[in-house]
């Protein structure tokens, strides 16, 4: 039987809570409870919702938690392009990371749909 810690999505998304940590680290420290803060809740948002989304219920509310995620991963990308004007971090080094996911979960997404 398989579960969240086997979809490739929730892996990736695992390792990307990783990277952003290690990026924030290196913030100003004036950011701890802006932009650190922000980004590292949105970004552990994501593997949190697809696990949180494969225990429910239904297929309908897995798709939502899959939304959720999306959603989070768009967050993401918009407070590292901040973070990018700042001067804080190269947002450019993540975005092709962002494209991956989104792109995966939305895979996820149509193929539940179509189930």
């Amino acid at each position: 039987m398989q579960t969240h810690k086997d979809l490739i999505v929730w892996k990736e998304s695992m390792q990307f809570v990783k990277q952003i940590y290690a990026a924030t680290a290196k913030f100003p420290k004036d950011e701890i409870y802006g932009l650190i803060s922000q980004l590292r809740r949105a970004v552990v948002s994501i593997p949190v919702n697809i696990s949180e989304g494969a225990a429910r219920n239904s297929k309908k509310e897995y798709i939502h938690f899959l939304y959720i995620s999306l959603g989070s991963i768009s967050e993401v990308e918009t407070l590292l392009l901040i973070a990018g004007d700042q001067d804080y971090v190269q947002a450019d080094q993540f975005l092709k990371t962002i494209e991956d996911l989104r792109k995966k979960l939305l895979n996820l997404i149509k193929y539940l749909k179509g189930k």
